[in-house]
């Protein structure tokens, strides 16, 4: 009893003797705590009292900086604004003509700053205050929107009236090509009776309205021919590196060492303009004018605005994070886009051809509410779309840290573009000389040796290019450009049209051999625009790829999508052809053209030689009937010489002869 008594009491004060010396420890753990943190304050004050009297004064301006920053970079940009104003006021006393450019410019960059500034700080406002105009639009917008429809339809019918009365018949046949092809989507469509007509006519409606002032107005034809020569300009400057490069003879390799270092260049170019924030910017004032015109979503907008600068691949990169949520219909016209238009940087491949600079940019313009107008007809919208406000809608910005960093990525990023360009280039052209030669063979054996790939699709295609309005002579031309096109790629198609263009302005024999060796300027045109788009079989795959690798969960939709997104993608680019065939007026100097054409011994018609006796006989003054005067510079040896070939229906040719 007292071993057990004497043995808890030692575990008691061996308990005590523990926690006694646990305090101790904890108590000399803080005293060296404490002397650490004593030590540390009185460095801190020992540096304070080193440090000099510059180290305290800058501290104290750094201070002010960051606490002043707002109103300090407000005071820069005013100085900058005052002298880029200051600027601007001098080169115009200095030489207004050679500044015009320049005001221009600085006027219309103003114009959308301030517009900008207001409608972030008064648009909420302004939104609100216009609630009672909206509801009452809203209440008879049925009545109201078909009333539009009609007053469209009626004005669209009289300008074609008077403009075929005008200029004959020619652009008739664009019209109803136009016409049928939309007939066609309409048709086929995925679910035939959800289109929307809103979305449709509204698209169709803004290509025509881009395609006539741009092709029709003196305004538009002088800006778009300014633009085409800064673009020719601006390209120019790529030479400079090819030659620093490969040596005074990288011309002698025009392909490789000329065509190729464009992609180059303008790739660092875009980039740096979307390092900036410029590019989104302005896809962003592109893709809301669409969204509220057609009516469609706000994704699907952007991704259509930025196909007029970017391809297929970059453009969803812009709409990355809301790739997983848009719906089928939605997926469906980003791929669309992709397919009708091609991306700056191959544009400036194609200038470089030859391939007239003013027409691929308006091409790129127009395709994009095409593009919408077709899928979504195409593809109605038949889910619920997420609901991404465009307010919400946060285009992806650049990843790069400066301007130089932007221009080196640019560069970089190009490497890959201009090795697929060169390597399908390679293959392509060594696949169709081989088909090429099989079906050679074939045709041998059927006393037909001239069978070739380019034969079969002048026949394939020939339908479809004469209802773009080529003339008949030139369709079968025009239909193996789409051949090659649609199952080779553009640029092959593009580098064929070039050699047409270029024939035409050596001024060689129009026929050879009865083959015709190049078309006419119309037909010419209408080309341009029919190939301006990425819709061939190569581009599916890498559609289908890239959008796959941004969106995995979604990549069975992906691909459900992409046959029907290629064949909208090339009907939007046989309509832009279509409105391009109805406004554009070749600029020819007819006088010339039918002297020169009359003073031959044989004369054969052809669409020119038709076209500018219309002309002659529009210009005609009949005084008498035996009194017929040929006005606007022709003559009357041309207007005999036209009367043999084309009488005319509203004069009588025989007072000419």
């Amino acid at each position: 009893m007292e071993l057990n008594i004497i043995e808890e009491t030692c575990q008691k004060r061996g308990i005590n003797n523990t926690a006694f010396k646990s305090e101790e420890q904890d108590q000399i753990y803080i005293d060296v705590n404490s002397d650490a943190e004593t030590a540390e304050d009185v460095q801190k004050m020992s540096e304070e009292r080193e440090k000099s009297l510059l180290e305290k004064k800058m501290e104290a301006v750094q201070g002010y900086l960051a606490e002043h920053r707002d109103q300090i970079h407000l005071f820069i940009r005013l100085v900058l604004a005052a002298g880029f104003v200051g600027m601007v006021i001098a080169a115009c006393v200095l030489n207004f003509n050679r500044a015009v450019g320049l005001l221009v410019l600085s006027l219309v960059t103003a114009f959308f700053l301030v517009w900008d500034w207001t409608m972030k700080r008064y648009g909420d406002r302004v939104w609100e205050q216009l609630c009672p105009i909206r509801d009452l639009l809203s209440r008879n917008w049925f009545w109201i929107r078909w009333c539009i429809y009609m007053l469209v339809l009626v004005a669209v019918v009289c300008w074609l009236a008077l403009d075929t009365a005008q200029r004959g018949t020619r652009q008739l046949m664009s019209f109803f090509g136009l016409l049928l092809f939309i007939f066609l989507i309409a048709l086929f469509s995925k679910h035939p009776f959800r289109w929307s007509p809103q979305t449709l006519l509204s698209g169709i409606g803004l290509q025509f309205v881009a395609g006539l002032l741009t092709l029709r107005t003196t305004f538009g034809l002088q800006a778009l021919e300014w633009l085409g020569k800064q673009a020719e300009t601006f390209m120019a400057f790529t030479d400079v590196g090819s030659q620093f490069v490969f040596g005074d003879s990288y011309k002698d390799h025009f392909f490789a060492f000329q065509v190729m270092p464009i992609v180059v260049f303008i790739s660092s170019m875009i980039s740096i303009l979307y390092s900036i924030g410029f590019m989104q910017w302005l896809i962003c004032k592109l893709g809301f004018i669409m969204q509220v015109v057609m009516g469609t979503s706000p994704t699907e907008s952007m991704a259509a605005a930025g196909n007029i600068f970017l391809g297929q691949t970059e453009t969803p990169l812009l709409i990355k994070p809301y790739l997983s949520e848009l719906t089928l219909s939605e997926m469906h016209a980003v791929m669309t886009g992709g397919f009708a238009s091609i991306s700056g940087s191959i544009l400036g491949a194609f200038i470089s051809f030859g391939i007239e600079a003013s027409h691929l940019l308006t091409a790129s313009l127009m395709s994009a509410p095409a593009s919408l107008a077709i899928a979504k007809t195409f593809w109605p919208e038949t889910e619920k779309t997420a609901a991404i406000s465009d307010h919400d809608l946060k285009l992806k910005k650049g990843e790069s840290k400066n301007v130089l960093e932007a221009a080196s990525q640019g560069a970089g990023c190009a490497v890959s573009v201009v090795a697929s360009i060169v390597v399908n280039v390679i293959s392509f052209m060594a696949l169709l000389a081989f088909l090429n030669a099989i079906l050679s063979w074939l045709g041998g054996m059927f006393d037909c040796p001239q069978l070739s790939f380019a034969l079969i699709c002048s026949y394939v295609f020939m339908p479809l290019s004469f209802m773009m309005g080529v003339s008949w002579e030139d369709s079968f031309i025009v239909a193996e450009l789409l051949g090659i096109k649609t199952f080779l790629n553009e640029f092959v198609a593009y580098q064929n049209l070039s050699e047409l263009i270029k024939r035409r302005k050596a001024g060689g024999p129009e026929y050879v051999n009865d083959v015709k060796q190049y078309i006419s300027v119309h037909s010419e045109t209408i080309a341009t625009y029919a190939l301006c788009g990425f819709s061939n079989f190569a581009s599916l795959g890498m559609a289908i790829g890239g959008m796959s690798a941004l969106a995995p969960d979604r990549r069975s939709d992906i691909s459900s999508c992409g046959l029907r997104a290629l064949i909208a993608g090339s009907v939007s680019c046989l309509m832009t052809a279509c409105i391009a065939g109805i406004l554009y007026i070749p600029d020819v100097q007819c006088p010339q053209f039918l002297s020169t054409e009359f003073s031959n011994a044989n004369v054969t018609s052809s669409t020119q030689l038709v076209t500018c006796c219309t002309l002659l006989y529009n210009s005609v003054t009949v005084l008498e009937p035996w009194n017929v005067t040929a006005g606007e510079g022709f003559s009357q040896s041309s207007l005999l010489g036209c009367c043999t070939l084309t009488p005319p229906t509203h004069f009588n040719c025989s007072s000419v002869f």
